[in-house]
């Protein structure tokens, strides 16, 4: 009687949780059939903990149920547990809870890249090229502990203690530090700065809470220093928030103008449109995207391009149209479920075509696009008249059918790393001789480079320092196939080294400049910038 009892019990709690996420009022027919299914899975949830030979676990066995349900449906609806929400949300959310450095691993030993700026480590005088060696009397150098342990480590609530263990170069002794744990930021915007004295750049990573704040304050430190024009860069953006496109595009278009609209079967339609405030809404503007730009990226970008303020330059997006509605669960737990899609301004549908269930051919729509040749030859995209769409302004011909059609395309560019740089970039061979490099030379180059450009202009790579890179990739039986090959091997990381010693030196902005005098897409977007 119990255990009927709970069974009812579980069924009642289920019907009345799923209600509330449902605004169309069902038939009493499918009312009726809705009550049925659900106490055929709560019964049969109860009899398996009954009856079942073995133990179960119920909890995974719940999330199993969850996990299978979903899977037939659309590729993006998904549940996770409350580890992997935290994980999922805590980029978005615009901070997270710890010490405060950027760091990576060298030789088992986590190595301070940078303290953040006015972040708790480096209030109390923590420094680059720093090592951690002990977190509260562990000893986490040397013992192969994994990154997402260390991480777990170094996190943790605000106001809390890290008693810190640090090898200092030039000191003998160890040196401790505690530090109080703080509010970190996650910022999103990776880059912003000056192409060309007129032509300013700035590439976010994501859409998150912060990021229309920074993309506004970005905007206006580069308007000081003479922007004209700006390049967007979306580039393997994979989206984020909504509302955090639509304010973004509020900054570039007129009041009114349509950004984006949504439209779903059990959910009230929306409209999103120009608020009318921007601080940008005059300068050229070009968004530069990737077959890796998605979502709220397309959002960005689709509405640039439909109200003919700016043109889209690269490789069609990825298709993700679909809007998910996140569902907190009791237990820290989430579903996000797709209610909707989203629609551009002259009413393109973003999502690419899928079929229900089948996540795997979806998955493998990038290599399919890569296989047919449409990431290198843009005569191999071919689109019906059915999906032929005018802008808004111009009446340009812009095409659905899926993610969002540039107005210029460059190819994918698959000669411009050698064989041999990309099994030792794979290796971390490249990552670890800048690190090396910089743990030795931090000070002198600091003292020596104080002014950005005049690095850009004057700084090489030493040749021992690719001389090690090849001499290591031998041991690992990484050799040139030929001359060739190690000469274009020569030039890729000693590329990808100069930014990485910029960043080092100063930010992630002079990485970018750096790496990007040779990015045909942005080289592609300077030039229609200055016809």
């Amino acid at each position: 009687m119990k255990r009927k009892f709970l069974g009812l019990l579980a069924f009642c709690v289920a019907l009345s949780s799923a209600a509330q996420f449902t605004n169309n009022r069902p038939s009493e027919q499918q009312s009726n059939e809705l009550n049925q299914n659900l106490q055929k899975l709560v019964m049969a949830s109860v009899l398996i903990n009954g009856r079942y030979v073995d133990n179960v676990d119920s909890k995974k066995m719940v999330e199993d149920a969850i996990n299978g349900i979903l899977s037939k449906l659309d590729p993006h609806s998904a549940y996770t547990n409350a580890t992997e929400t935290k994980k999922f949300t805590e980029p978005l959310a615009g901070s997270f809870e710890g010490i405060g450095v950027q760091f990576n691993m060298l030789d088992d030993t986590l190595l301070v890249i940078q303290p953040v700026p006015k972040g708790p480590s480096e209030k109390v005088g923590i420094m680059a090229g720093d090592r951690i060696v002990s977190v509260a009397d562990t000893t986490i150098a040397g013992v192969k502990m994994s990154r997402e342990e260390i991480m777990r480590r170094l996190r943790g609530p605000k106001g809390t203690i890290a008693h810190l263990g640090v090898v200092r170069q030039g000191i003998k002794e160890t040196l401790y530090f505690d530090v109080k744990r703080d509010k970190i930021p996650v910022n999103s915007v990776d880059a912003a700065y000056m192409v060309t004295p007129k032509i300013g750049l700035i590439r976010f990573n994501n859409f998150a809470q912060t990021t229309h704040q920074e993309v506004v304050d970005a905007i206006k430190k580069l308007r000081e220093k003479g922007m004209e024009s700006l390049i967007i860069d979306l580039q393997q953006n994979g989206g984020g928030f909504l509302q955090a496109a639509a304010d973004i595009a509020s900054e570039f278009l007129p009041k009114g103008d349509m950004i984006v609209y949504t439209r779903g079967r059990s959910v009230p339609s929306q409209e999103f449109r120009s608020t009318g405030n921007g601080i940008f809404t005059t300068g050229k503007v070009v968004c530069l995207v990737d077959e890796y730009s998605a979502s709220a990226a397309e959002i960005l970008s689709g509405a640039i391009q439909d109200q003919d303020r700016g043109i889209v330059v690269g490789r069609r997006t990825f298709g993700k149209g679909l809007v998910q509605q996140p569902i907190d669960l009791p237990d820290g737990s989430m579903i996000r479920l797709t209610t909707a899609r989203y629609y551009t301004p002259s009413g393109r549908c973003i999502q690419k075509p899928y079929e229900k269930g089948d996540r795997l051919n979806y998955a493998k729509d990038v290599i399919n696009r890569y296989n047919n040749g449409e990431l290198t030859n843009a005569d191999s995209i071919h689109f019906p008249d059915s999906l032929r769409y005018q802008t808004l302004r111009e009446k340009r011909t812009v095409y659905g059918g899926g993610g969002i059609m540039p107005d210029y395309f460059v190819p994918l560019d698959t000669t411009k790393y050698s064989k041999c740089y990309r099994e030792l970039s794979a290796k971390g061979l490249i990552v670890n001789a800048s690190l090396k490099y910089m743990d030795k030379n931090r000070k002198k180059l600091a003292k020596q480079f104080t002014d950005f450009e005049q690095f850009k202009a004057t700084f090489q790579v030493p040749q021992d320092v690719i001389d090690g890179i090849f001499a290591e990739g031998e041991k690992q039986k990484i050799v040139p196939k030929d001359d060739e090959d190690k000469a274009k091997a020569i030039e890729n990381a000693c590329l990808i080294l100069k930014g990485m010693v910029a960043r080092d030196l100063w930010d992630m902005s002079e990485y970018f400049a750096i790496i990007y005098e040779d990015d045909e897409v942005v080289k592609k977007a300077v030039e229609l910038l200055q016809k």
